[in-house]
């Protein structure tokens, strides 16, 4: 690893958003809301071909979009250096019931980064899923955007975000590769949290355990971490000089 790719690794942030439906029960939806969600669910269900109860598919899909989901977890990693250049991985995870406060919290932490103006952001489906999400919450929010965040009008070369999923597809946008394909098949080791995205609504409303939540989303934020390394052709960071903030 040159010291060029040290700076540049230096320089970014690995984030990941878990994203829950707005309401844990569509009939707690106000009516306005519950009319446009009836019209999306027709179309979707129309076009895949999947007819189930209202309720069902609300839980099912509702926290996919930004529209009708929001924002209960975002990890953010950063990797940093020692003397001989071996790297570590920091992750800290932002949690909690207030939207709002998450996305201050991860607006302070890209606008006060030592990389400054440098600063790049990387996610898995970075720009389909979670820049636009987080974008969208925090307009809703009414929080004004970050610089790194503000694509509006820029040329694709002057947006700062990396997308492990595009990086993939060489040009190839024929279909979506998930993040546990790519480490599967990189040989990277899973995470040690037994959960899947489909279970992040129950977990939260029912069982209301943010903390395994966070733990799951801080595994795929070291797994988009290694598998960049991996992309790249560098060696893998040691497991041992992982560490993961979860307050």
């Amino acid at each position: 690893m040159t010291e060029n790719d040290v700076k540049s690794l230096k320089n970014i942030l690995f984030i990941d958003i878990e994203t829950v439906s707005q309401e844990p029960d569509f009939d707690l939806l106000n009516e306005p809301l519950k009319s446009l969600w009836l019209k999306k669910a027709g179309y979707l269900q129309s076009k895949e071909k999947e007819v189930l109860p209202d309720h069902l598919f609300y839980l099912n899909r509702a926290s996919i979009y930004s529209e009708f989901g929001k924002i209960i977890c975002i990890g953010v990693g950063g990797i940093v250096f020692d003397e001989n250049l071996e790297p570590s991985l920091r992750v800290k995870m932002i949690s909690g019931e207030s939207e709002a406060e998450i996305l201050k919290q991860f607006k302070r932490i890209v606008e006060k980064h030592k990389a400054g103006k440098n600063l790049l952001l990387c996610a898995h489906n970075g720009k389909e899923f979670d820049f636009p999400y987080i974008c969208r919450r925090m307009l809703v929010n009414g929080i004004s955007l970050p610089t790194i965040l503000q694509i509006s009008g820029k040329k694709p070369w002057e947006i700062k975000h990396i997308d492990t999923l595009d990086l993939w597809k060489f040009g190839d946008h024929k279909h979506y590769v998930s993040l546990e394909l790519l480490i599967t098949i990189f040989g990277i080791p899973d995470g040690e949290t037994e959960v899947s995205g489909d279970q992040i609504n129950e977990l939260y409303y029912k069982e209301k355990n943010l903390l395994k939540i966070a733990r799951y989303c801080a595994d795929d934020v070291i797994l988009l971490t290694q598998l960049y390394m991996k992309m790249n052709d560098w060696a893998l960071i040691n497991e041992n000089n992982i560490e993961v903030l979860l307050k």
